[in-house]
């Protein structure tokens, strides 16, 4: 194995530019064309084997993940180098007290918070009604290598296709999913077309502002960046020490 091959997708440009930055250090990103009209940032680092890492800016929300994801992997198994993992990464908010702003968190479940029915005796998940899944889970050994690595906590990452937006429903989703650290919208899109193509996947992500009330003054976009960025630089250093990239499929 002289390479692993890495795809990475955020939501936005900025989520984009943290990852690469953190890989890369000052050494740049390649912009390779999709077919789509998208762009992959493609930045490499370490040797025997090397980390190419291709993050893709694929848009807001577990929809456009999952086509952008899908798009990027089907454009690079036609090209004849399919890729070995798939990482959901950006900021999102964090459920106090266990994700303060600036934490970082590596998913140990990747979970579709609101893929379900509302009923007179509350929200029933989709799995309960007899269809799909709400739960992808990333592989424990690289959870624990990079969470390790980053001094990240562990927990579930909820994906929702609209942000908590008051007291009341974070309350509703902390009582539903105990383990829950983060909220953010793509983690499970992403998962959903990795595990379409037999593909493990991770979601890191850190804390811009705490999930509840909106109070645009109280976010560090800022901070969170920075340290997604500073939790990507330790990409390379966990995959190559994390043994074969088939090792890393769950059942």
């Amino acid at each position: 194995m002289t390479e692993i091959r890495v795809l990475a997708v955020t939501a936005v440009a900025a989520e984009r530019d943290a990852v690469a930055s953190g890989v890369a250090g000052a050494g740049g990103a390649e912009v390779v064309a999709l077919p789509s009209g998208g762009a992959l940032h493609r930045v490499r680092a370490g040797e025997r084997p090397s980390v190419v890492l291709d993050v893709l800016a694929a848009g807001v929300g577990p929809a456009a993940a999952a086509a952008g994801t899908a798009t990027a992997l089907t454009a690079a198994v036609c090209g004849g180098t399919g890729y070995d993992l798939v990482i959901s990464a950006g900021i999102g908010g964090g459920f106090a007290p266990g994700a303060p702003v600036g934490a970082t968190v590596v998913a140990d479940e990747i979970v579709a918070a609101d893929l379900g029915a509302e009923t007179p005796d509350g929200f029933v998940a989709v799995t309960e009604l007899g269809f799909g899944t709400v739960v992808h889970t990333p592989p424990p050994d690289l959870v624990r290598a990079l969470a390790a690595a980053t001094g990240a906590s562990c927990g579930a990452v909820l994906t929702a296709s609209t942000v908590t937006g008051s007291a009341e429903h974070a309350a509703r989703l902390a009582a539903r999913h105990p383990r829950a650290l983060i909220e953010a919208m793509e983690g499970f899109g992403v998962a959903e077309a990795a595990a379409a193509q037999g593909l493990p996947v991770l979601e890191i992500r850190t804390v811009s502002n705490p999930v509840g009330p909106r109070d645009r003054a109280a976010w560090r976009i800022g901070e969170a960046l920075g340290a997604l960025s500073a939790a990507c630089a330790a990409l390379p250093r966990v995959l190559t020490a994390a043994g074969a990239p088939t090792s890393w499929r769950t059942p």
